[in-house]
């Protein structure tokens, strides 16, 4: 088997997660993974993809690259990938922040994260109400090295830092 990433934007409509499925599933690749959001009107999609060896890639590309062109799309790209063992690390904590807009908020956390080698497994945003809230919600898998009060204590500093309301909560692995 190989393995592909495909990503497609576009602005929003209707038909495009199954005009670029229907690709897929004619030519016998299996969609692994897949996120997909809307954001403020555009459309993004990841897709990790496995294919029989058999696959004839540029005529994957060339099928893709002409859904993107019908619906019309900005961008579509296949790029093969190695398989990772593994997979993808499990998230331990949600982390959820929340205060004023402005530039800086998601860098600041991320980065106080990176610092204490957290990973970031999963991250939304929004301007949400009236008087406009920046909320941003993540997913994250803490390295054994940092302990629920580490992380409490690290999130205040940088809530503090950056002016917001940050808390983070133990997800529940049945939940999951």
């Amino acid at each position: 088997m190989r393995s592909f990433v495909l990503t497609a934007t576009g602005r929003d409509r209707p038909g495009i997660v199954a005009a670029v499925t229907r690709v897929l599933l004619d030519l016998g690749v299996n969609i692994e993974d897949a996120e997909m959001a809307i954001l403020r009107g555009h459309f993004a999609i990841v897709l990790i993809l496995s294919a029989p060896d058999e696959l004839d890639e540029a005529q994957l590309r060339e099928k893709l690259q002409a859904v993107g062109r019908e619906l019309p799309l900005e961008a579509v790209t296949l790029s093969a990938v190695e398989q990772l063992a593994g997979g993808s690390p499990e998230p331990t904590h949600a982390i959820s922040v929340y205060g004023a807009d402005r530039p800086g908020i998601v860098h600041g956390v991320a980065e106080a994260l990176a610092r204490h080698e957290v990973n970031v497994v999963d991250l939304s945003t929004r301007i949400v109400g009236d008087d406009p809230i920046y909320v941003m919600l993540l997913e994250v898998a803490l390295p054994p090295s940092l302990d629920d009060a580490a992380l409490d204590e690290l999130l205040a500093r940088v809530g503090q830092e950056l002016g917001v309301d940050v808390s983070a909560r133990v997800l529940d692995r049945d939940v999951l």
